[in-house]
C-alpha cells in the first residue's frame, strides 16, 4: 500500500526562489511579492516564485518583440540545431525534470519518467524538423507566377496549465521557435517548477527575448499579455472560464487564437470488447495524472451484456491501484497537484451521491494515515449513473470514472454527443465496421479505437465544441503559428489596354 512519504525538496538543486525570465535575465518582480510551490503530497514549499503583474508583462513583450526581427530571419538550421539540442539536454536530465515534475505537480513518478518526460522531448525532436518544412507554394499562370510565402506572426503568448506543465510548454514553445516566433510563455502558478528550472538550463541557447516566463496569478498578469498590441497571437490550455475572457481580450486587438480547454470523454466499450484490455484502459483513464488529464474517458459506457463482469474486475483492479508516495516508482496514485483541485473533486464525491450515483469503489480522501498531510483521494467510480447528472456533464479532474450502462447504439451516440465537450473518446469492439461507424458519429476531435490513450506522435489533438479550437501535438500547429502573403509576379509585357486613352 502507501510507502513512506519522504522530502527530496532539497536533494534536487532547487533555489529558495526564481526570478521571471525576461531578455536573456533573471529578474526580480516589479511587484516585491512571491507566490509560494508546494509539494502537494506533503503540504510543504518547494520554493518561491514571482508575483508578475502588468508591468512585468511589459517587459517581456517588450524583449520579444525586440528580439523579432532577427530571430525571424534566422536559418532554418539554425532553429532546429536549438530545438534538438533540447532534446538531447532534456534526455541527458531525463529523471532529474521527472523528479521536479512529480514533487510539484503529485503525479507518481513512473508518470513522470514514461509519460510526460518522453512526450515531452518527442515535440522538440518533432517540430526540429518542422524548421525545414515552412513550405510556401507557387502557382503558375499563362502570364504570372504566383508566390505564397509562409511567414512567422511575430510576439505569441502562451499560457499552460498545472496538470502536465512540461509538456504543455513544450507543445506550445518547439513549434512556436520552428517556425520563427518569438514568445512570452505565463505557465501556472501553482505548479511550474520543472518548466522554470527547465529555462534555467537552456537559457544559453537562445538568443535573449526569443523566450521570456512570467510567473503570476493570471488576474494579475492575463489582460496585460493578451491584450498587448504588440502580441500578434494568443495559445492558451486551461479551463472554459478562463479562456471566456481570453476570447474577449482578445478581440481588443482581433488577435487569432489556439485554445485547449476541458473534456468529458466518451468511453465506449461494446459487448463484443476485449474486456480485460478494455478495463485496463478504463483504469488508466481512472488514474493516470490522478485524473487530472482534459482528454480522460470520465464517461465510462459499458454495454448491458457485459457490465457485471467488467464492473467487478474494474473494482478489483481500482482497489489493487498503489497509492502512496509519488516519488516512489512503484506509486500508481499520487496527490491531486492543489489543495483547490482537491476540494473541488471532494465536492463532486458529495454531489455525486446526492444526485443518486452509487460509489462502487472509492468516494473518499485517502484513509492511510501516511497520505494524511497530502492531497490524496481513492480512486473512484460511480454506478447508477445518469448522463444528465452533473458529475457525467462538469469535468471533475480527478480520479473519477461514470458508469453509463447501454443496450441501443444509437440511444447511446445520442447520449456520448449530449455534452458541452468534445475532446477526446473511444470504443472497444472487434466490430470493424461499428468502430468506424461510432468513431464517425463521435463529436469530437480524437478517438481512440481498442486503446484508450494512444497517443502518437505528430496525430492533430484538439477539441470539438466548448472544447476549443485549433489543433497541436502535429505540424498541423505550424498553420497557427504563420500567415500566409501572396505575391504575383507579372509576365505579360507592356500595358493591359484597359485604360488606354
Amino acid at each position: 500500500m502507501a510507502t513512506q512519504l519522504r522530502s527530496a525538496e532539497n536533494e534536487y538543486g532547487i533555489k529558495s526562489e526564481y526570478g521571471h525570465y525576461i531578455g536573456g535575465e533573471w529578474i526580480a518582480g516589479d511587484s516585491g511579492k512571491t507566490i509560494d510551490l508546494l509539494n502537494p503530497s506533503t503540504g510543504k514549499v518547494l520554493t518561491k516564485i514571482q508575483a508578475g503583474n502588468a508591468k512585468d508583462i511589459e517587459r517581456a513583450i517588450a524583449a520579444a518583440k525586440a528580439a523579432f526581427p532577427k530571430w525571424s530571419q534566422s536559418l532554418p538550421g539554425e532553429r532546429q540545431e536549438i530545438l534538438i539540442e533540447v532534446a538531447r539536454r532534456l534526455k541527458a536530465r531525463h529523471s532529474h525534470y521527472a523528479t521536479l515534475e512529480t514533487l510539484n505537480n503529485g503525479k507518481p513518478m513512473r508518470e513522470s519518467m514514461y509519460f510526460d518526460m518522453p512526450q515531452t522531448i518527442g515535440q522538440f525532436e518533432l517540430f526540429a524538423g518542422a524548421a525545414y518544412g515552412l513550405h510556401g507554394q507557387t502557382l503558375d499562370y499563362p502570364d504570372a507566377i504566383g508566390i505564397v510565402h509562409r511567414e512567422p506572426l511575430g510576439v505569441c503568448a502562451q499560457i499552460i496549465p498545472w496538470n502536465v506543465p512540461m509538456l504543455m510548454m513544450a507543445c506550445k514553445i518547439a513549434p512556436a521557435l520552428a517556425s520563427g516566433n518569438t514568445v512570452v510563455l505565463k505557465p501556472a502558478e501553482t505548479v511550474c517548477l520543472s518548466v522554470i528550472e527547465f529555462f534555467v538550463e537552456m537559457a544559453d541557447l537562445l538568443p535573449p527575448g526569443v523566450i521570456n516566463v512570467v510567473t503570476g496569478y493570471g488576474a494579475d498578469v492575463g489582460e496585460a499579455l493578451v491584450t498587448s498590441p504588440d502580441v500578434a497571437k494568443v495559445a492558451f490550455t486551461g479551463s472554459i472560464a478562463t479562456a471566456r475572457r481570453i476570447i474577449q481580450y482578445a478581440s481588443a486587438n482581433i488577435i487569432p487564437q489556439t485554445l485547449e480547454l476541458g473534456g468529458k470523454s466518451a468511453h465506449i466499450v461494446c459487448g463484443d470488447a476485449d474486456i480485460d484490455a478494455a478495463v485496463e484502459s478504463a483504469t488508466m483513464s481512472t488514474v493516470l495524472n490522478k485524473g487530472e488529464v482534459c482528454l480522460a474517458g470520465s464517461r465510462l459506457f459499458l454495454h448491458q451484456s457485459i457490465q457485471d463482469e467488467f464492473l467487478a474486475k474494474f473494482k478489483t483492479a481500482l482497489e489493487g491501484i498503489r497509492q502512496g508516495d509519488p516519488l516512489d516508482m512503484a506509486t500508481q496514485l499520487g496527490a491531486q497537484a492543489s489543495k483547490m483541485q482537491f476540494d473541488k473533486v471532494q465536492s463532486y464525491l458529495r454531489l455525486a451521491t446526492e444526485e443518486g450515483a452509487e460509489v462502487l469503489t472509492g468516494g473518499s480522501r485517502s484513509d492511510a494515515a501516511d497520505l494524511a498531510d497530502g492531497n490524496f483521494i481513492k480512486p473512484t467510480v460511480f454506478t447508477n449513473v445518469n448522463n444528465s447528472m452533473r458529475i457525467a456533464q462538469e469535468e471533475i479532474f480527478g480520479p473519477v470514472t461514470s458508469v453509463i450502462t447501454w443496450s441501443d447504439e444509437d440511444d447511446m451516440m445520442k447520449q456520448a454527443n449530449n455534452t458541452t465537450y468534445g475532446l477526446a473518446g473511444g470504443v472497444w469492439t472487434k466490430d470493424i465496421a461499428r468502430a468506424h461507424r461510432i468513431a464517425r458519429k463521435l463529436e469530437t476531435g480524437t478517438v481512440w479505437i481498442n486503446r484508450y490513450y494512444n497517443l502518437k506522435a505528430n496525430m492533430p489533438l484538439g477539441g470539438y465544441k466548448q472544447s476549443g479550437f485549433g489543433r497541436e501535438f502535429s505540424h498541423e500547429v505550424l498553420n497557427h503559428y504563420t500567415q500566409t502573403k501572396s505575391v504575383v509576379v507579372n509576365l505579360q509585357e507592356g500595358r493591359t489596354g484597359m485604360f488606354d486613352q
